[in-house]
């Protein structure tokens, strides 16, 4: 790269002369690792990505200049034959929001992986974790704090030189903790908010994190240690609502903290203004609770800063604002699946098991070209909404959001254009023909997997045909009681649906055809 602005994204000097490293990154269709991986190609190095899916990855800018394959971290063999002939490999998983046992998946996660590096000679490890308090025993942190802070250590005690970056709050486009604080300052002009609101932090942009860990790949061999990464400001996440509606040119709120509101119930209340579901709000909000601000700069003795580097605090909101202006949000915190997402077989696999599987179809005949019925299936969801019962489909975010789910708010990367792996509203785009096929996995709170196919064809009379397809593979009892429970309100979301979308396809035409 050119070391230019990139928006909120990242830059990296070219490294002209510098050696050129072969990386394995984990979590590449995470926030962080998706937003690494073209930073370390532009680096003039060579990376390789584990993935369990690596068809999520078939869509990214970068995907024809990484090598990708697939793998689970927590399998030392799949682990162990990514790691042969890496030097430098980054660690970006963790197992938040999968339950209560999710400090040991953590645990054993990272074991495996710092076994599988030092049988496989790799020369260094990086991992991004998180910037904890000097003057709180482990013990007493949050778990997700704990988790963190443990996966450092057996990291670092691996046998092989290992870089742990400890951030707080990382300010980007698409980020959880920029999406949680956008959110609540712009939909609540008055806000009651928990006592962490007076709590200092130190937050960074991920600008600057993508710097830190690609210049972390060429440190010295004795390097073995965390060090402590942030911005040039320290402030209460009061100030940064603050600070955030200035940048934002929003009008001053007002801001009353609420000591009883406890981390458990701010991440409800964080859930039902944001976007971010509570199971990704509680542990940012459990964070909050502490004061984490950097108590050592040794990172630029390895990477150094410059001029206007490390990015301050207002700067870093303006670029990200930019970035979600201009539709340039290349990851955001839900690209990565959603925990305890399905991970089974699609009803069109040779392989699939077999077993029920309920069906709801529809077709329409459209006048119009497959490419303008095209353009109206792939900009479905998020602002653009799903053409059928708005309320129907609110009601099912609601009530998503209420048993814990991710709800219809997590929107739109991209409010034209999919590729697969995005997330849309409670949806996954599981598969993507551009032109003829759109597949969405749902990721909401079901008994038993669902999937939405949509179709841009040509019938053999040459005419444009829509074909739409709802499937439901149950669990138990229970998913054959909720697949009836719901089937006569199919007519009204799927049917009106298909009609919805075939016309708006045919308005579009007609309306550029008069243009003409």
């Amino acid at each position: 790269m050119n070391g230019g602005d990139n928006g909120d994204g990242g830059s990296s000097d070219s490294g002209e002369g510098a050696r050129r490293l072969r990386c394995l990154v984990t979590g590449a269709t995470g926030y962080i690792g998706g937003r690494l991986v073209p930073e370390l190609l532009d680096a003039g190095h060579q990376v390789r990505c584990l993935a369990r899916s690596p068809e999520k990855l078939r869509d990214y800018p970068w995907a024809g200049r990484a090598e990708v394959v697939r793998g689970d971290a927590s399998d030392a063999g799949s682990v162990g034959a990514a790691m042969r002939d890496i030097d430098v490999a980054y660690y970006l998983i963790h197992a938040l929001g999968t339950g209560s046992g999710f400090e040991e998946t953590d645990r054993k996660t990272a074991r495996i992986f710092a076994e599988q590096a030092r049988a496989a000679g790799v020369r260094r490890i990086v991992y991004l974790g998180g910037l904890t308090p000097d003057d709180v025993p482990e013990e007493e942190l949050s778990p997700h704090l704990r988790s963190r802070a443990e996966v450092g250590r057996i990291l670092i005690e691996s046998g092989v030189p290992t870089t742990m970056l400890r951030a707080a709050v990382i300010i980007g486009s698409g980020s959880a903790s920029f999406e949680m604080l956008r959110y609540l300052t712009e939909r609540l002009p008055v806000m009651v908010t928990p006592s962490w609101v007076s709590t200092r932090i130190q937050p960074i942009a991920v600008r600057d994190v993508l710097r830190y860990l690609v210049g972390s790949a060429t440190m010295p061999d004795e390097v073995n240690r965390a060090f402590d990464i942030g911005g040039p400001d320290v402030v209460t996440y009061r100030e940064m609502m603050s600070r955030y509606a200035a940048v934002a040119k929003l009008p001053h709120r007002l801001i009353l903290p609420v000591p009883m509101l406890t981390p458990r119930l701010s991440s409800h209340w964080v859930g039902l203004i944001t976007p971010v579901p509570a199971s990704i709000a509680r542990p940012l909000a459990e964070s909050l609770r502490y004061e984490v601000i950097c108590h050592e700069h040794d990172i630029a003795r390895y990477v150094p800063d410059a001029p206007g580097v490390p990015i301050a605090f207002d700067r870093a909101l303006a670029l990200a604002l930019e970035r979600v202006k201009d539709a340039q949000v290349s990851t955001r915190w839900s690209s990565a699946s959603v925990p305890g997402a399905p991970s089974d077989p699609l009803p069109t696999d040779p392989d699939w098991a077999g077993g029920s599987l309920y069906s709801d179809q529809r077709e329409q005949t459209v006048d119009a070209s497959p490419q303008a019925l095209w353009r109206v299936v792939e900009g479905v969801g998020g602002d653009n909404g799903w053409y059928s019962f708005p309320l129907a489909w609110a009601v099912r975010g609601w009530l998503d959001r209420f048993v814990g789910g991710v709800g219809l708010r997590r929107g739109r990367r991209d409010a034209q254009r999919l590729r697969v792996g995005d997330p849309l509203d409670f949806w996954r785009v599981e598969e993507i023909e551009p032109g003829r096929l759109l597949r969405l996995r749902a990721e909401m709170r079901l008994p038993g997997l669902a999937w939405l196919e949509m179709y841009a064809e040509e019938d053999d009379k040459g005419r444009t045909r829509y074909r739409q397809r709802a499937l439901f593979h149950p669990h138990g009892l229970l998913g054959h009681a909720y697949w009836w429970s719901v089937s006569p309100f199919h007519a009204l979301v799927f049917g009106g649906m298909a009609r919805n979308i075939t016309r708006t396809a045919e308005q579009r035409t007609a309306k550029t055809s008069g243009k003409s």
